[in-house]
């Protein structure tokens, strides 16, 4: 293990054991409400004062877990006073690595982004760009380890159409498809209801947890949007939606369960 891993002592995957969260930032508003929508939409393209007393609140959370995946954060624009939120909560909550993608390039006014924050180094990061009829939804398909036993970890935000879905959930099936440990995170924009009716992307990744706690809207949970989803080789041994965390949506947590080869793998590539 390498010095920061043994420092850390990391008992949770030495015992096979990885803490997972998944969380739409919807970029440090503060929803409670539906006519926050209209009342507070401002700040979508405008700083707000408090914005980054939020990002310390919500940074003291995920500091707990050992990979997280962000969706609805901003880069670095004006709206957000030019701090890049998926590296200023990195920084904050303590990651050694993290991964910023971007999405829909605003120039100053807004850099829409997904956001990956992790405790293991990657051995391997890709971006993808998800087809649909206005370009701006991305995966980032993060591996840890190497070989068939490595980690493969996308964390998505997928489109509120149904149309662009479909086409996103076979984008994303294709990728799936061949691999054995799989982890597919991230505000799906559909429940599971919808994930179990589109048969591809159901044959490719078993959809575990079936029925995944409700997230959205945060204040009054009625719909099961956020998920993290797992191939057969993985188990969950607990999944809970957290406290309500400013964002329309509320951030889902899991512990996930690796095989013995699995785990080793990663040991062995943090050595």
């Amino acid at each position: 293990m390498t010095a920061s891993l043994a420092a850390a002592g990391w008992p949770a995957l030495e015992a096979g054991h990885l803490k997972l969260l998944t969380f739409n930032l919807q970029v440090g508003i503060q929803t409670s409400a539906y006519h926050h929508y209209l009342t507070r939409g401002w700040q979508h393209f405008l700083p707000h004062p408090r914005r980054l007393k939020r990002l310390d609140m919500i940074s003291d959370v995920l500091s707990r877990f050992d990979v997280v995946g962000l969706q609805e954060a901003d880069g670095g624009s004006f709206r957000s006073g030019r701090i890049n939120q998926v590296e200023y909560l990195a920084s904050q909550a303590g990651f050694a690595h993290h991964y910023q993608q971007l999405n829909r390039n605003l120039g100053h006014l807004a850099q829409h982004s997904n956001g990956l924050l992790s405790r293991l180094a990657p051995q391997r990061i890709e971006e993808h760009h998800l087809p649909g009829p206005m370009p701006g939804r991305g995966a980032i398909h993060a591996r840890f380890g190497d070989g068939p036993d490595a980690l493969h970890l996308f964390v998505a935000h997928l489109a509120l159409s149904h149309r662009a879905r479909v086409r996103q959930l076979d984008y994303l099936s294709e990728l799936v498809q061949p691999l054995r440990h799989v982890v597919v995170m991230g505000d799906l924009n559909c429940t599971p209801d919808q994930l179990h009716a589109h048969r591809r992307f159901r044959d490719s990744l078993p959809l575990h947890p079936v029925r995944p706690p409700l997230s959205y809207p945060s204040w009054q949970p009625r719909r099961a949007l956020d998920h993290i989803l797992l191939s057969d080789s993985l188990a969950a041994d607990h999944v809970e939606v957290l406290e309500h965390l400013f964002s329309d949506h509320l951030p889902v947590a899991i512990d996930v369960r690796l095989p013995d080869a699995c785990r080793d793998t990663l040991l062995a590539r943090s050595a």
